[in-house]
């Protein structure tokens, strides 16, 4: 009977957890719901933050921060910061900061990535909220932000700034929007200093397929065994070697009203790019990056065939492995890899007068990469940051 009991007892909390996972599965599929897990706008960390007064968050009076360069040569202390924002932009590259989901832009993580930018690099910083965040009026959505991106731009260029002295920077869902916004200007013919992906992903689909609470249990994979769910997973040999599944759109896919598509719009974007992302990052695996890294150095590789169906001839697995061969001895030529001792690695290739650079780092976690000196210092580097002087 004990034996008994406790099988039950087993299978009513199992019957529960299963209930309760169907029932957050089915929510995610509401807009509403999903919006709100998405954004987590409602979640205003720091709380009661009074955004009229940045100086409570060790800024100087304003969410443009000045660069530390530019401040320091100033006789006085500025009262009004607004009387030195088209001198600033002039003298010094900017930095357009776009934040991740949930808090606000005065979450001290942030701050410390203001602070840094602004000292280390020497640049400039204009820190926005977007809509729906903080003391930003509306509700978020994924046009919504690209269209809030747009604005801060056009506020930059309107105060005399210049495109090639914009450097876009975003972290997490913010590299969703800076991808948007790149490819929107690439449309136009603008071409900003560079893009910086913080802890990017690939679309907010495969955040779902690859996510997992505290670092060890997968969100989506119970829903692998449902029938549909995804329709279908092709399994195929990629130029890598490794299996990789590519899976048609599904379900899920169909829900979802917010899709921050940064790979698709990988073939539009025409400024330089740096990724980071941290290897002991618990939110959004690195392999994203190395997805989106992977899609920028596709069009300078020559095609790879892949053998389709179960039979394959003699003929062409010959010449599948005769590409493969090309393909990875184009790569080779074309990578330049950099292992740093006790930091990570890097990977860089410069083609059709752009530079493109991935940096993988050992440690830094999701929040806290963009305030590593050794990022910051590949930043400074990759565009060219720290040589405009006051």
């Amino acid at each position: 009977m004990p034996e008994k009991s406790f099988l039950e007892r087993t299978r009513f909390v199992l019957t529960v957890l299963g209930g309760l996972y169907a029932a957050a599965i089915g929510l995610l599929a509401v807009p509403f719901f999903q919006s709100h897990v998405l954004y987590l706008n409602a979640l205003r960390f720091p709380f009661f933050a009074k955004f009229d007064t940045p100086e409570k968050y060790g800024l100087s009076r304003a969410w443009f921060i000045l660069s530390d360069q530019y401040y320091q040569a100033l006789p006085q202390i500025p009262f009004n910061l607004d009387d030195h924002v088209y001198s600033a932009v002039e003298r010094h590259p900017t930095i357009l900061f776009f934040h991740g989901n949930a808090a606000t832009r005065a979450f001290s993580a942030r701050v410390m990535h203001y602070e840094a930018y602004s000292s280390r690099l020497g640049a400039n910083v204009l820190a926005i909220d977007y809509r729906g965040y903080a003391d930003s009026t509306g509700t978020p959505s994924e046009q919504g932000l690209v269209t809030d991106a747009r604005a801060a731009w056009d506020w930059l260029i309107q105060r005399g700034a210049k495109e090639d002295d914009i450097l876009l920077v975003g972290h997490s869902l913010g590299t969703g929007v800076v991808s948007q916004l790149a490819a929107e200007l690439s449309d136009e013919g603008l071409r900003p200093r560079g893009i910086v992906l913080l802890s990017p992903f690939s679309s907010i689909r495969e955040v779902l397929n690859t996510y997992q609470f505290f670092g060890l249990i997968p969100l989506m994979k119970p829903l692998a065994m449902v029938p549909y769910v995804p329709s279908k997973v092709i399994v195929r040999y990629a130029c890598t070697g490794m299996l990789t599944l590519f899976i048609r759109e599904d379900l899920i896919t169909k829900a979802l009203i917010h899709r921050f598509d940064s790979l698709g719009a990988v073939p539009r974007i025409q400024a330089p790019v740096l990724i980071a992302h941290a290897e002991d990052d618990w939110d959004i695996p690195h392999t994203h990056s190395v997805v989106l890294f992977d899609a920028f150095l596709k069009p300078y590789l020559p095609p790879l065939d892949l053998p389709e169906g179960l039979s394959v001839t003699q003929e062409s697995w010959e010449k599948f492995w005769a590409q493969r061969e090309a393909w990875t001895a184009k790569r080779t030529e074309l990578l330049t890899i950099t292992k740093l001792p006790n930091f990570g690695i890097v990977e860089q290739f410069e083609a059709d007068g752009r530079k493109v650079v991935f940096v993988k780092t050992l440690a830094g976690g999701h929040d806290y990469l963009g305030v590593q000196e050794g990022v910051q210092d590949f930043i400074r580097t990759s565009f060219n940051v720290h040589r405009l002087t006051a």
